[in-house]
């Protein structure tokens, strides 16, 4: 699995149809009308995020690897 920066999923789930809902320091935190989930996104300039976070979104967003 290749791994991307913050910025990039951010688009992605943008893409997707998550909504960014607010800014809390570095986290952008993404919200669907429909679901209870929230996904906080650690967005650290264009640092790589680690596989295990990585992972952990892609899981609740439902973006598949093909994706990114």
């Amino acid at each position: 699995m290749k791994s991307i920066s913050g910025k990039d999923l951010c688009r992605i789930l943008e893409k997707k149809g998550w909504q960014l809902k607010k800014i809390h320091g570095s986290h952008h935190v993404y919200m669907m009308s429909g679901r209870k989930e929230r996904i906080s996104v650690p967005v650290h300039g264009s640092k790589d995020l680690k596989i295990g976070m990585l992972k952990s979104i892609m899981k609740l967003a439902e973006i598949e690897e093909t994706e990114l």
